[in-house]
């Protein structure tokens, strides 16, 4: 099954809508990962040290926006080339660094899709979850290869 081009226009237009608000989606989003699952804390510098997610924090903000970028970047290889290739030749080593692990990345998935689902409110759909997971799915799965 190919990516098409509505797939990566999902996906666009939600990323740009998750960008209006990137403070308070920022916030959602680590949020949710740490209600699923709360030892995760320690794997985000930006957390460790904090009571809970911190507001208004530029690292918390920067990463979350470089993670929804990442994805929205492979929707894009997808449609072009039919994989995604890894830009940043360090993504492999930091997590491996930081001892993330399969069941991190589905946390990681699972908060994507409902920080996308508020994001888009009543536009969401079965069509923009699958396009968001199938791109999401592809960059873990070439995150996983350049962990071994």
């Amino acid at each position: 099954m190919s990516f098409t081009e509505k797939q990566e226009t999902l996906v666009n237009s939600s990323w740009e809508a998750f960008k209006q608000n990137l403070p308070s989606y920022s916030v959602l989003f680590y949020t949710i990962i740490l209600e699923k699952a709360p030892a995760a804390k320690g794997l985000f510098s930006f957390l460790k040290d904090s009571a809970g997610v911190p507001q208004n924090d530029p690292k918390l903000q920067a990463h979350a926006e470089k993670v929804f970028g990442l994805v929205r970047d492979s929707a894009a290889q997808l449609r072009a080339k039919g994989e995604v290739v890894l830009t940043d030749a360090t993504l492999g080593g930091v997590h491996v660094q930081k001892r993330v692990a399969d069941p991190h990345f589905v946390v990681v998935k699972e908060a994507l899709l409902q920080t996308i689902k508020e994001v888009v409110g009543n536009t969401w759909s079965d069509e923009l979850s699958t396009a968001w997971e199938v791109a999401y799915d592809e960059l873990a799965s070439a995150i996983k290869k350049a962990m071994s």
